[in-house]
């Protein structure tokens, strides 16, 4: 796997650092926030993934002697290097949940730590926790579409490169019960899936015969790929012959796979041949580049498949490529930053900010989060961040606290969580969303405001710099 070392960064990252070091500006306290600005898929919801690979990195993260012979050959100061060498994340992490749903606006992660230890994690802030919420994203749509269907991940062939190994992960996370990754079944403790390719059954004279080897090696883990030649002229009847071998040998034919064609069609008729066979329990898998959309397109038109196999759609979050989360500057010398700009969107939220969402009294999620300041326990007010005439008085709501300490001094706080606890609190949080906001199209907007004090805050910051410049 890729050496996740100091230079795993954008080199501006480094530049900056030089100049608060030569300063003397290395160990000014500042705060970060991450955050997202849309939503992707056109959905309701983002799924918060990638957290715990964050921490594995940074509880480790330095500067190799590699890392620095190539920074010399890059015209860095001599002494800045030598504080490179002895470089650790000595920081505090604040963040929601890993698995927990998240919407566009509000902080999902908060980073306190000297500034050129904060500048230099951003980019592989960015980079793990980006791709993975998006991945895991796109897994939970295909998992509510499924409707409790078995989903298995077969997009490694498929993935950019190395993706692929944390694109596994995220799968996990939203909803997938297997994959085909065997790497990131030894790392996570997956559940590892794959039997035959075409090329298997074409490297023989006779399917048949194909298939009859297969089930004699791997007799407990028995699918036939029926589409080779021809789906239900050649690879059903002989998944049939096969089955009914396997069950005089006390043994059972776990599935067949389909992999071309009008999958619907041939699901229904595969369905019909085994079950008139006596080889009901026969599973039927389905592959061929699927995703959400024609997941609920088959299961509307009532075809009896069992399993699905998911590759590229999956593992390249097509069609939104990429999540369009940042990681700004809030806090730095003692006092609150903001960013302007043209598009009022883009402004950011100055100071230490905490999360509060907005429950019901069963706990369920009302449809809003409020972020507030640091230290604010109940806000009582709850603003558009952007529109001065919506609001709504929030005091008597019950809230729950989003942001919590995850790392201090560079070390975790809290026992690592595996893949399958983060994807079963998932599916909780996933209970507590509100239909509409589950919605396959047109789903309800979430909402995210701000409280008194940061609007005032915020606004108070933009006269400010307005008065300066203008």
């Amino acid at each position: 796997m890729i050496d996740f070392s100091g230079t795993y960064t954008d080199q501006y990252q480094l530049t900056m650092g030089q100049v608060y070091f030569k300063k003397g500006e290395a160990e000014e306290a500042a705060v970060f926030d991450y955050f997202f600005r849309k939503l992707p898929f056109k959905g309701g919801f983002a799924v918060f993934a990638g957290l715990e690979t964050l921490l594995d990195v940074l509880e480790d993260f330095r500067f190799s002697e590699e890392d620095l012979n190539f920074l010399k050959t890059q015209n860095f100061d001599a002494e800045y290097l030598q504080y490179l060498k002895e470089f650790r994340f000595r920081g505090k992490i604040y963040s929601v949940k890993e698995g927990d749903l998240v919407f566009p606006g509000a902080p999902v992660v908060r980073v306190e730590a000297n500034i050129i230890e904060a500048q230099i994690v951003e980019t592989i802030l960015l980079n793990l926790l980006n791709f993975q919420t998006l991945i895991a994203t796109k897994a939970t749509r295909m998992y509510i579409q499924a409707k409790g269907r078995k989903l298995i991940d077969f997009g490694l062939r498929r993935a950019q490169g190395l993706g692929g190994y944390h694109a596994s992960r995220a799968a996990m996370i939203g909803g997938f019960e297997g994959t085909s990754n065997t790497r990131a079944g030894r790392d996570f403790g997956f559940q590892v899936s794959g039997t035959m390719a075409h090329s298997f059954i074409q490297s023989y004279e006779d399917e048949l015969q194909a298939f009859r080897d297969f089930a004699e090696s791997h007799p407990k883990n028995t699918i036939l790929l029926v589409d080779t030649y021809n789906t239900l002229k050649s690879g059903i009847p002989n998944a049939i012959t096969v089955g009914k071998e396997m069950e005089s040998r006390g043994q059972k034919l776990k599935g067949i796979r389909l992999d071309s064609g009008d999958l619907a069609y041939l699901a229904r008729r595969s369905r019909k041949m085994l079950d008139d066979a006596g080889l009901d329990y026969v599973k039927i898998s389905a592959s061929n580049q699927l995703d959400e959309h024609l997941i609920k397109s088959l299961l509307d038109q009532e075809a009896p498949i069992d399993i699905f196999g998911i590759g590229t759609s999956l593992v390249t979050g097509k069609p939104d490529a990429a999540l369009d989360g940042v990681y700004k500057l809030s806090f730095f010398r003692d006092k609150p930053r903001i960013k302007l700009s043209e598009t009022i969107a883009k402004v950011t939220l100055p100071h230490k900010k905490q999360v509060y969402r907005l429950l019901d009294h069963e706990g369920n999620f009302l449809g809003a989060d409020v972020v507030c300041l640091h230290g604010e326990e109940n806000p009582e007010m709850m603003f558009h961040p952007y529109d001065p005439l919506k609001f709504r008085k929030v005091a008597d709501v019950p809230k729950e606290q989003l942001l919590q300490p995850v790392l201090e001094n560079g070390k975790r706080i809290n026992e690592k969580r595996s893949i399958q606890e983060i994807s079963a609190f998932s599916k909780e949080r996933l209970a507590k969303l509100p239909t509409e906001f589950k919605r396959f199209f047109n789903p309800h907007l979430y909402k995210v405001g701000i409280s008194r004090d940061l609007r005032d805050e915020r606004d108070r910051l933009i006269d400010e710099h307005k008065k300066e410049y203008l």
